[in-house]
């Protein structure tokens, strides 16, 4: 059984467009392999997250409004990452402890 046509002609278009069709699938090929070395040389070229996160209130006057564990996701998007210490110093100056990471926890404040 051949399923192919039985005059040139036919099989010389058919030729062509599956050249046509694979120089598509190569080029789509390529493409997909170059987004994902740039992607992995974004996650790569990405710094490292802080170790411990203050969440800033909504304006720049106003106080902190919780401290967290760095790469906490219930941060919030105002947030700057801080040393140990200055975390430490928020907490005992009574900004509030993350529910979710429990900072107060790690840095030993409950102890």
């Amino acid at each position: 059984m051949n399923d192919l046509p039985p005059d040139l002609p036919r099989l010389r278009v058919l030729e062509t467009w599956l050249a046509y069709s694979l120089d598509r699938v190569r080029q789509q090929i390529t493409d997909l392999e170059r987004r994902e070395q740039e992607r992995q040389r974004g996650a790569e070229a990405r710094p490292p997250a802080p170790d411990w996160i203050i969440e800033q209130g909504l304006n720049r006057d106003a106080l902190p409004v919780a401290v967290h564990v760095g790469g906490c996701r219930m941060a919030g998007k105002r947030w700057k990452g801080v040393p140990r210490d200055v975390a430490l110093r928020a907490l005992t100056e009574g900004v509030q402890a993350c529910g979710h990471c429990r900072p107060d926890a790690e840095l030993g404040y409950l102890d």
